[in-house]
């Protein structure tokens, strides 16, 4: 391998935005190359360590990994992003770039690396399923398929089911004291708080990548001050949906097809033509809500690193 790997300093993300504009075979990915890129490879660290590795020949840039340790568990090493041009594939550049940061995220502590997201700042729950040779490539290098996940996509053109009005059913909700609004930045703290003590996870550091955000937000249903439920779009990239949630009491109120469908009218607004609904777990709830299918699916793969467990 003729390349040599070397770490990128924030001046060359500009050349990572055009190489991933070309090595996302998915055109929403590829669209979504410079969002991906900022979350990743910059705002992500302001929470975690985060390592950016470019190949490169000569001055050109050929192949880019960004990898981090899990804010909550620095024991564990993420792949976030791995990418090499199509003409430079089969080289043994993604090898070189993985093998690379094995070793460096192995001696900031991690015992395992995921090739899977790091939340709150994650681009794909996994491997999608449709990037095939880095699936193979995941097993060939000693990676184990842990889990799988899925989004599901929510059709926002003009007469889509997600687009259908909320009107009556906030009337309804306004008659037992339930008001729904959007999302303030001084909202920020009472949500995030009711994220951790209601779901835990990473939720309210997604909260804090979308409130007050361009191309991102948030709306909240609240009674008599109290937050009963929120949804949130666009903390990672701008056709993401999530999360959102519902206080246990409030469930089946309807609470959380209103504000879903807030949400998914203000990415129509926005320009984007279908919403990812990301990492789903209630798949008849968003088939329901929004006529949302599955279609994106993904491995998860992990690998013990110096033979560490």
């Amino acid at each position: 391998m003729d390349v040599e790997i070397i770490e990128l300093g924030p001046d060359r993300l500009p050349e990572v935005v055009d190489l991933c504009r070309r090595a996302l075979d998915l055109p929403e990915d590829a669209a979504e190359a410079p969002s991906i890129v900022a979350t990743l490879a910059d705002r992500a660290a302001a929470d975690r360590p985060v390592l950016r590795l470019g190949a490169v020949r000569g001055d050109a840039l050929v192949g880019v990994l960004v990898g981090s340790l899990s804010a909550r568990d620095p024991r564990l090493g993420h792949v976030d992003l791995l990418a090499v041009t199509p003409e430079e594939r089969r080289q043994g550049i993604g090898g070189g770039l993985l093998a690379e940061a094995e070793a460096r995220l192995a001696g900031l502590g991690a015992a395992e690396l995921l090739l899977a997201g790091n939340p709150p700042q994650y681009a794909w729950p996994g491997i999608d399923v449709r990037y095939t040779p880095a699936v193979c490539a995941a097993l060939r290098l000693g990676y184990r398929q842990d889990r799988t996940a899925w989004n599901m996509t929510a059709d926002l053109s003009d007469g889509s089911p997600a687009l259908r009005s909320t009107e009556a059913a906030e009337q309804r909700l306004a008659g037992r004291g339930v008001t729904v609004r959007r999302a303030e930045p001084a909202d920020l703290p009472a949500l995030a708080g009711f994220a951790r003590a209601t779901f835990g996870g990473a939720w309210d550091g997604e909260l804090t990548g979308s409130v007050g955000r361009p191309d991102a937000g948030a709306h909240l249903a609240e009674r008599d001050g109290e937050i009963l439920g929120f949804a949130a779009y666009g903390s990672s990239r701008p056709s993401w949906f999530g999360p959102m949630g519902t206080a246990p009491a409030a469930e089946g109120s309807g609470i959380g097809g209103v504000l879903l469908r807030r949400c998914l009218r203000d990415q129509a607004a926005a320009g984007v033509e279908a919403a990812q609904i990301g990492w789903v777990g209630p798949v008849p709830f968003y088939s329901g809500a929004a006529g949302a299918r599955i279609e994106r699916v993904f491995f998860l793969f992990r690998k013990e690193l110096n033979g560490q467990k």
